[in-house]
């Protein structure tokens, strides 16, 4: 296993591509897409989804980058509409993991 990897949950009613930003929901621990408007803690950028994980119709396991990695910035995906600003917070709350976003 690779120390940048983990294993978590994606929360269920999304369907995510590898490379996808994520956050993490403070009450229950689950990642979700990364949302700068929230405020349950995925508002935070925490992590990269490692492969595609469809999680429509329920909770799924999956694989995360969480740390001590470099990722290439042109291959992250975000919200959709994200503004500049709220894209560079990103790949800065990123590197406070040791996600390097490199272009």
């Amino acid at each position: 296993e690779s120390q940048s990897l983990d294993k978590v949950t994606l929360i269920s009613g999304q369907n995510l591509l590898t490379g996808t930003v994520l956050g993490k929901i403070t009450a229950s621990g689950k990642y979700t897409l990364h949302n700068n408007a929230a405020a349950d803690g995925s508002e935070v950028a925490a992590a990269i989804l490692y492969d595609d994980t469809d999680a429509t119709s329920g909770d799924k396991p999956c694989v995360i980058v969480s740390r001590l990695a470099e990722v290439a910035d042109a291959k992250l995906i975000f919200k959709s509409g994200i503004s500049a600003p709220n894209r560079a917070a990103a790949i800065t709350a990123l590197a406070t993991n040791h996600i390097t976003a490199r272009t």
